[in-house]
This record gives C-alpha cells, structure tokens and sequence, in this order.
C-alpha cells in the first residue's frame, strides 16, 4: 500500500528529470544550430540553397541533428544594434538582410518545445500563476553575435 502512494510521486520525479534533461540537450543542440548557421552566414556563401537565406537556414537545419523542425523556429535578425527583423522558415530574403561586410550581425532563433510530461499541469496545481511552464510548452532562445567578414 505505501509503495503505490509512493511510486506515483517517484514516477513524476523520474519523468520530470528525464524531461529537463531533454529540455537542456535541445536548447544546446538548437545554440549548436544558431552559432553554426552564423558562421555559416558571415563568410557571405549562399551554396547551401537557391538563395542566401535558404542556404543559412539549411545549414542550421542540418546541424540541429533533427530539432529544427520540432521547436517551430522563428528566425529574428538584428544588424549593427538596430531594430530586429523577424523572419520565418519560408524562404523569403531580401537584400542587406544579412548586413554588409564588417556588420555586427544577431542571429537569434525562439523556439517553442511541446513538453512530455504532465510536470506543467502539476505545477499550476501548486501555483496557479503558472510563472516557470504558462502552457505544455517550452519557449526559448538562441542567439549568436557575429562580424561579417569581407565577402568576396
């Protein structure tokens, strides 16, 4: 009797810290993604895919080992301290968007990662405003600063 009052709560235990184990290894493999894609995008290349954007984005796809689609990414650029520029996954490229060579360029990608476990709705049991999981979502994001080299 008293194991199966106990097993529950060690069950939720056990799944809560397999879930933030994988909760961590996505937002390293996603920071992974962004820095790679940066370096990717600061050499000025564009032969990944039929534009510039779509070759970054490929490349920060391949390296998300699988993730990129999982976390809904929503790409935002900021050149030189500006205004940041949202952009999504559909391709869209304009030009300048990148910066011009010896630009500070911000890659910064928010992803959402639906969550397993039933830890949020447990949770907001114990607090109802919902401060650390609002939804059975993880939202973060990865951000890499880098300065474009001369393009040739």
């Amino acid at each position: 009797m008293e194991f199966a009052l106990v097993a529950v709560a060690y069950l939720v235990l056990i799944l809560a810290i397999v879930e933030f184990g994988i909760l961590f290894w996505v937002n390293l493999t996603m920071q992974y993604a962004v820095r790679e894609g940066a370096r990717y995008a600061i050499t000025g290349r564009s032969d990944l895919g039929p534009t510039r954007y779509q070759s970054i984005v490929a490349k920060m796809k391949d390296s998300s080992m699988g993730q990129w689609d999982a976390v809904a990414p929503v790409i935002s650029i900021t050149i030189n301290n500006g205004t940041p520029q949202d952009y999504s996954n559909t391709g869209q490229y304009t030009t300048g968007m990148f910066g011009n060579a010896g630009d500070i360029v911000v890659f910064r990608v928010n992803c959402r990662w639906p969550l397993v476990t039933p830890l949020p709705k447990m949770l907001k049991i114990i607090n109802p405003a919902g401060t650390f999981f609002p939804s059975d979502t993880y939202a973060f994001s990865v951000a890499a600063t880098m300065r474009n080299e001369a393009f040739q």
